[in-house]
């Protein structure tokens, strides 16, 4: 099966900067039960972007314009609607160097994040708070390979004080959750291509068939290199996957799992301390279910998550994902 790769590599994209990708790698191997799930974690370290031209890039309904420069620079954030969101903290807008990136040049002024790494708008501040102490401590580590986005993440936990925890996690705790993602169930996708950790669509590349897999993609890959909030996705899942993810999340489904309503909510955004998952991307939510079952992430959410991810195979992983991110956030 012939898989491109493609987009931007938010937080690691940051790092290196982030084009629309040139190289073809050898397709993933397919997803079994003893193996992560490789579509889910997108990487391609020697991806090597397209260099900076110097002329400023601009993004539908937004005055604002920045350089390729400034949207890889891991200590600013691309902020293209500020009336659509509160001041950001200082820790937000711009981080503290050399260690702490700022928060918004990889989840983004408003938290919206991309399939590379997690949304944090509305999460609850306890929870965001909680994640960086286990990030900090070594409780919460990551299943598959050591992607970009994972080694910053780390990285910036460990460097960041409480002062500089809390006021990120209070701002991103008050924001919206925004629904960008649109879900499609089908046998056949146009073929993709990656830049270090993201997914965009090969132009004339095609299709084929879709496998057992989530292919996630931005609808406008451009805007979402430029780090635009207002970026919409489409996340193309197997036929029946919606379906059969509604009776997993509902029902258990005959004890494979748990009913997620019972700690994230009946329209599962959330309840108290416990994140909310829906809208979420699917590609973040498997990645999430992964690394519990291989106990990666093994804070205070994998104690509780441990047994409620054991009996799930990529194929459940998949139709819960697809399900769950067609929910309203």
């Amino acid at each position: 099966m012939r898989m491109a790769l493609a987009a931007m590599a938010v937080m690691g994209m940051a790092a290196s900067g982030v084009s629309i990708a040139q190289s073809q790698p050898p397709a993933p191997p397919s997803a079994a039960p003893t193996s992560f799930p490789a579509w889910a974690y997108p990487w391609a370290p020697d991806f090597k972007a397209a260099p900076d031209d110097g002329v400023p890039r601009h993004v539908p309904d937004s005055t604002a314009s920045f350089t390729i420069t400034q949207e890889r620079n891991l200590f600013f954030v691309p902020d293209w609607h500020p009336n659509d969101h509160p001041p950001m903290p200082d820790v937000v807008a711009h981080g503290r160097m050399p260690d702490v990136r700022a928060c918004g040049s990889c989840h983004r002024a408003e938290g919206t994040g991309g399939p590379e790494n997690a949304s944090l708008a509305g999460l609850p501040a306890a929870y965001i708070i909680q994640q960086i102490a286990d990030y900090k401590s070594g409780a919460r580590k990551f299943a598959g390979p050591q992607r970009s986005p994972s080694v910053v993440m780390t990285a910036i936990a460990k460097a960041s004080n409480d002062e500089e925890i809390k006021a990120a996690a209070a701002y991103f705790s008050s924001l919206k959750p925004k629904s960008n993602i649109t879900v499609v169930q089908t046998d056949i996708v146009p073929v993709t291509q990656l830049a270090r950790v993201f997914y965009t669509l090969v132009k004339d590349g095609g299709t084929e068939p879709i496998g057992q897999r989530i292919v996630e993609v931005p609808e406008d890959a451009a805007q979402f290199e430029h780090r635009d909030t207002r970026s919409q996705f489409i996340a193309y899942v197997p036929k029946g996957s919606i379906e059969r993810g509604e009776k997993l999340v509902t029902t258990g489904g005959a004890g494979v799992t748990t009913p997620c309503a019972i700690c994230h909510g009946p329209d599962l955004k959330g309840v108290a301390t416990i994140p909310g998952i829906a809208g979420r991307s699917p590609s973040y939510l498997v990645r999430q279910l992964y690394d519990f079952q291989q106990h990666a992430r093994a804070g205070s959410a994998g104690a509780l998550m441990a047994p409620v991810v054991e009996k799930l195979t990529h194929d459940d992983m998949i139709s819960l994902a697809a399900y769950v991110s067609s929910r309203k956030p």
